[in-house]
């Protein structure tokens, strides 16, 4: 069983290299069948948020339940009307044109209603300011850019009377960044892949077989997307994960592959161990970035349910692609991806030496200092997670957009006209079922919630055709992601005996900003079991892995360490406003809820793939008998290069995600990027050696009767050092002479 899983992987690079053409073919065909299924496939539904189990949702199914012709998640728009300065929205000219935008507002195929402002009270008590608020019979997503061409039409006739005229609202929500962050992403890994190998055709290689494997796990997802509900913001994650992996994972069996020709190898049996070794490692690897992202089906949100299984999808494909296609397309090209001194046939240990010169330094020097190094490797990343204590979560919306932005105007004019609060009424849905007198239960209800502190309006009641329920809007006196708007929608629910006694009703509370608030509770809330679960899985799967009970405990630890520590560099800037400009982060606010959780997972699962392609040269040093810091010092020779670029790459990947708009992807971006720096060069380039070099000998203890029991998985494929697929002796060629 030890030997089983590498020697499988090292046959299976031998007979995909071997076999390149049809390889090569077949991925080919996949690519071409995934594209064409992708692309004649249904649309793909809209975004679902429901989040079952909170109040706020179970108020919003009862509404669509009692409503019938009512849809509650229809799109809407907001259109403001500002008055110039010292002058009033209900003078006469201003009035007419307002009046002229509203009937064209109306006159769009797919609107249901536009309220007159002058008719429904939406005049500010200043008469500075008005707003039209536009209903379509279609979800948000639905609402055709013709449709908003009709609002753009409405507000320029009322910006001719010399009015200022924005725009918000769900039908206002803009489209994707156009491919401009992946673009950024592959442009810098392809300069790092060409520093790091010196070859065009080495740097290529891992970027054209992520891409093929991204264009493949894309499709996919398309192809299926309108059947299992997977929405276009589904496949975001898989996307900039999928393309992350594809380059890092490649890049290590390529890496591993030109290390062994420099050895002397012929380049099959160079692929061979390549793929049993490093391939090993990709497995792995793969597989607790799966464990860390299916895992997400516990926290019970559909959405990120979806997202989590999306980007596994992304990252087994780019296993399959390190283990089956890099291979093969080496067949193509197995002394082009060498380096130009090893085509030049220069003798091969200088070759295999020189790569190594600056981790065996660097390990050198941690070794020297250890105790150094690990107080100020801890103390950096203690200070980076001092902010994360006041870590608030929430729902951004359009005031956290730029001020360019139409949406963000309207926002910021509502406020000032209108009051805070008028971005996030609440929405109060009331059960009358048990009322003698309906009418009167609502209303009384009602008349309560006006009186409770933070409550600067309440709207009339709108009853149903079965006069069992109602709803009406409570507008909070501050704004929807204050800290004041959450503890008011706590008050409402614990005020509930009092505000519906002797009326024999029961209400809940809903609308946007009550669901984001209970989203956030929900996700804090499954922050700290998450977190446990894979930590305590991480340390379950290393202690397999490296068979010591010291270095699992360890790398939880550093991941731990280096996750806050990134929530705390997050909190800087997307909060307190640090940096923020420089980040195009104009508004500071709340951490969006779903933030933490997808780059605790992605994390985890990028952490342990720099702990095993790391830790695990170091074990086979140690194995083979070396001294525990000359298992270090080789451990870094070997791989420090290759851990450094794929950081590099991971991190230029994720960085190019902050050029986005969307403000989830622009922290997603951010907040991997900085975590990967964080655990790739703080945690696993300085603590983890520091502590290996003080445990010594102690960093690979294991009892006995635990090791007994543990099966044995061999990762870093020494059984193929020992007895190479069972062969009599490795085939070893000379380097080549010259470049073919």
């Amino acid at each position: 069983m030890e030997r089983l899983v590498a020697r499988l992987l090292a046959r299976l690079g031998r007979f995909t290299f071997q076999r390149r053409g049809p390889v090569l073919l077949a991925w080919l065909a996949i690519l071409a069948g995934t594209v064409f299924a992708g692309l004649t496939a249904a649309s793909a539904p809209a975004d679902d948020f429901s989040v079952p189990g909170i109040e706020s949702q179970t108020a919003f199914d009862l509404m669509q339940e009692r409503f019938p012709g009512l849809t509650a998640d229809a799109g809407d728009a907001t259109v403001v009307f500002v008055a110039p300065a010292g002058e009033k929205v209900t003078a006469a000219p201003y009035k007419s044109a307002i009046e002229s935008a509203v009937r064209q507002l109306g006159a769009g195929d797919q609107v249901a209603m536009v309220d007159d402002p002058f008719q429904a009270g939406a005049v500010s008590g200043d008469g500075s300011a008005a707003y039209a608020s536009v209903r379509y019979a279609v979800k948000a997503s639905a609402v055709t850019d013709a449709s908003i061409e009709k609002i753009d039409a409405a507000a320029d006739v009322a910006r001719k009377a010399g009015l200022t005229v924005e725009a918000g609202g769900s039908a206002m929500e803009p489209g994707g960044g156009g491919g401009v962050a992946e673009i950024i992403a592959i442009g810098l890994a392809a300069v790092i892949l060409l520093i790091t190998f010196g070859s065009l055709v080495a740097a290529g290689l891992p970027l054209l077989t992520a891409l093929l494997g991204v264009a493949v796990s894309m499709m996919s997802i398309l192809a299926v997307s309108n059947a299992f509900g997977l929405s276009a913001t589904t496949g975001t994650m898989a996307l900039m994960l999928g393309l992350a992996v594809g380059i890092d994972y490649a890049l290590f069996v390529v890496s591993r592959y030109r290390e062994e020709r420099a050895r002397g190898l012929s380049a099959v049996d160079a692929v061979s161990l390549a793929v049993g070794t490093a391939g090993s490692a990709v497995a792995f690897a793969g597989l607790t970035v799966v464990i860390a992202l299916a895992g997400m089906a516990v926290i019970g949100i559909p959405m990120l349910t979806k997202m989590g299984l999306a980007a596994v999808a992304a990252v087994v494909v780019a296993v399959l692609v390190a283990l089956t296609l890099v291979p093969a397309v080496l067949g193509f090209v197995p002394d082009k991806v060498l380096s130009r001194s090893a085509r030049r046939g220069q003798v091969a240990t200088a070759d295999e030496k020189a790569p190594g010169r600056g981790g065996t330094r660097w390990a050198r020097l941690v070794l020297r200092r250890p105790i150094a190094v690990l107080v100020l490797g801890v103390a950096l990343l203690g200070a980076l997670a001092i902010p994360a204590a006041s870590l608030q979560l929430g729902m951004p919306g359009d005031e956290s957009r730029p001020t360019s932005t139409t949406q963000r105007r309207a926002y910021d004019a509502l406020a000032k006209a209108f009051g805070p609060g008028f971005n996030g009424p609440l929405m109060i849905v009331v059960d009358v079922k048990g009322a003698t007198e309906p009418e009167k239960a609502v209303e009384s209800i009602a008349g309560r919630m006006a009186g409770v502190d933070g409550v600067v309006s309440v709207s009339p009641a709108l009853l149903n055709d079965a006069r069992d329920t109602a709803m009406f809007e409570v507008v909070p006196s501050t704004s929807p992601t204050d800290e004041a708007t959450k503890d008011l929608v706590r008050d409402l629910r614990d005020a509930r005996p009092e505000l519906v006694g002797g009326t024999g009703a029961k209400f809940q509370v809903t609308g946007t900003t009550a669901v984001n608030i209970d989203l956030a509770e929900k996700l804090r809330d499954a922050l700290v079991p998450y977190l446990a679960t894979i930590v305590g899985l991480a340390v379950l799967l290393l202690l397999v892995v490296f068979r010591s009970i010291l270095i699992p405990v360890k790398a939880a630890l550093g991941f731990l360490l280096s996750a806050v520590a990134a929530l705390g560099a997050m909190v800087l800037v997307f909060q307190k406003g640090f940096a923020a400009g420089l980040l195009g982060v104009e508004q500071t606010g709340p951490i969006m809820s779903a933030v933490p959780i997808f780059m605790i997972g992605i994390v985890f699962g990028l952490a342990m793939d720099y702990q095993v392609f790391l830790v695990s040269r170091m074990r086979e040093d140690h194995v083979q008998g070396a001294q525990p810091r000359q298992a270090i010092e080789a451990g870094f020779r070997h791989s420090a290069r290759v851990v450094v670029a794929a950081a590099l790459i991971m991190m230029a990947v994720f960085a190019g995600f902050i050029a986005e708009v969307d403000p989830f992807i622009k922290m997603i971006g951010f907040s991997l990027a900085a975590a990967v720096f964080l655990d790739a060069f703080v945690v696993r380039m300085a603590i983890v050696p520091a502590v290996m070099a003080l445990l010594d000998r102690r960093a690979w203890w294991l009892p006995r009767w635990l090791d007994r029991i543990l099966p044995r998985v061999d990762v870093e494929g020494a059984s193929l050092e020992r007895d190479p697929l069972g062969e009599p002796e490795r085939e070893r060629e000379p380097m080549p002479a010259s470049a073919p």
